[in-house]
C-alpha cells in the first residue's frame, strides 16, 4: 500500500513539472503602433489620419495648436516618448518614438496638426519617400504645402496603393511602384500612375495586376483593396464647380480580368473624377465599394469615356462638378465641415477590380478645384 502511494506521489510531482516546463511565458509584443489618437474636446473634424509613420490631424479652427496635447492608443504593451498627454506645439510636425513591449522594435512617427482649409491647386511638385522600420526606402507619398501663420506647412491630403503594393514589392525601389513622382512635368515634377504586375505573390492573393493611383483620402493597408481605400477629407470652402488640368496616357498592350483571362476585344482606359458627399454619424467616409454610388453623394465630376485619348503630349480637361438630382449642397453645412471631398485618378479604370493593362501610364500636372466666386 505504502509503495503504492509512493508511486503515486511520484506521478503526481512528475506531472507537475511536466506541465509547467511545457507552460512557457507568453512572448513579448514585437509592434510598436500608434492604432488611435484622439485630443480632448470636439477639435477633430475628421478621424486622424494613419499611415505607416506619419499621422495627419485634421483640426476645428478653433482649435490652439501651440499647446495640444494628444493620447494615444497604442499595440499592446508598446510605450511612447514625448508621452501621452504632454503638451506640445504642433505649429510645426512633432516627431514621437514607439518602443515595444519586446523593447527590440521602435517606430518615429511624425504627427502634424491641419488647421487651414484644403488648397485648390495642385502641381505634384512635393513628396518624400516613406520608409521601413529599419530606415529602408519604400514608395513616394505626395503632399500639398499651404502657408499657416507665415510658414509653410504640409497638408497631407494625398493617399494611394502604394502602401497596400508594398505587400508584393520585394526588392523594387520606390520609382519602380505604381504611383510615383515624376521630373518630366509640364511644369517642374508631376504624377505618374503605371498599371502593374503583383507577381506571384498577387496571383495568390487574387490581386493580379495594381492600377497606379491617387486619391484625397486614406488608405488603411488592409488587404481587402476595396474596403481599404477612404475617399475624401473634409472640404468647407465655396461651392466647388470644375475639376481641371492636364494630362499624357498611354494603354497597355493586353487587357487582362481578375483571373488573368486576357481580353483582346478590350482596351485599358484612365480614370479622373472628383466626388462630394455629406458625412453623418454612419458615414464619415466612402470606400472602394461605394464611392460612385453611396446615397450620401451630393455632387460628382466623372471624366467621359469619348474625351480619354491617348496621347504623348500634354492634354488639357475639364470636368463640371454637377450637383446629383435631388440633392443641394447647404451652406450651412459646408462651413460646418460637414461635407468631403475627393479627386481620384487611376491609370486603369477597372483597377479597382484588378482588371486592365499592365504598362498602362497615366502623367498628371497643373490640377485646379475651380469654386464658386
Amino acid at each position: 500500500m505504502n509503495a503504492t502511494k509512493i508511486l503515486l506521489s511520484t506521478v503526481i510531482v512528475l506531472s507537475y513539472f511536466f506541465l509547467t516546463s511545457c507552460i512557457q511565458p507568453e512572448a513579448l509584443n514585437t509592434e510598436a503602433d500608434i492604432e488611435s489618437c484622439q485630443i480632448e474636446g470636439d477639435l477633430l473634424i475628421t478621424p486622424p489620419k494613419i499611415e505607416n509613420n506619419r499621422v495627419t490631424l485634421m483640426l476645428s479652427p478653433k482649435a490652439d495648436i501651440t499647446r495640444l496635447a494628444l493620447d494615444f492608443v497604442l499595440t499592446p504593451g508598446a510605450t511612447i516618448v514625448p508621452a501621452s498627454g504632454t503638451v506640445l506645439d504642433y505649429r510645426q510636425p512633432q516627431s514621437f518614438v514607439v518602443t515595444s513591449e519586446d523593447g527590440q522594435w521602435e517606430k518615429t512617427y511624425t504627427i502634424s496638426c491641419m488647421v487651414d482649409k484644403m488648397g485648390t491647386t495642385f502641381g505634384f511638385e512635393h513628396y518624400r519617400t516613406a520608409v521601413d522600420k529599419n530606415g529602408v526606402e519604400l514608395y513616394h507619398e505626395f503632399y500639398e504645402v499651404a502657408v499657416e501663420e507665415e510658414k509653410l506647412v504640409e497638408q497631407n491630403i494625398w493617399a494611394s496603393g502604394n502602401t497596400g503594393f508594398k505587400i508584393v514589392a520585394a526588392g523594387k525601389t520606390p520609382e519602380e511602384y505604381p504611383t510615383v513622382s515624376s521630373p518630366d512635368g509640364m511644369v517642374g515634377r508631376c504624377l505618374k500612375l503605371e498599371t502593374q504586375s503583383t507577381g506571384k505573390a498577387g496571383e495568390v492573393l487574387k490581386m493580379p495586376l495594381a492600377a497606379g493611383n491617387l486619391f484625397i483620402g486614406s488608405y488603411s493597408g488592409s488587404l481587402n483593396a476595396l474596403k481599404a481605400t477612404h475617399f475624401g477629407l473634409p472640404f468647407s470652402r465655396a461651392v466647388p464647380i470644375a475639376l481641371c488640368g492636364y494630362y499624357k496616357y498611354k494603354a497597355g498592350a493586353v487587357y487582362t480580368d481578375k483571373q488573368l483571362a486576357e481580353h483582346p476585344d478590350k482596351k485599358d482606359n484612365f480614370d479622373i473624377y472628383c466626388v462630394m458627399y455629406e458625412t453623418d454619424d454612419k458615414v464619415t467616409y466612402l470606400d472602394g465599394t461605394n464611392v460612385k454610388e453611396s446615397p450620401n453623394l451630393v455632387a460628382m465630376a466623372q471624366m467621359p469615356e469619348a474625351d480619354k485619348i491617348e496621347t504623348d503630349e500634354w492634354t488639357y480637361f475639364y470636368l463640371p462638378i454637377e450637383v446629383l438630382p435631388g440633392k443641394t449642397i447647404d451652406p450651412a453645412k459646408l462651413a460646418d465641415n460637414k461635407y468631403n471631398l475627393s479627386i481620384v485618378f487611376s491609370s486603369s479604370k477597372d483597377g479597382a477590380a484588378f482588371s486592365g493593362a499592365v504598362g498602362s501610364t497615366l502623367y498628371i500636372d497643373q490640377v485646379e478645384l475651380l469654386e464658386e466666386e
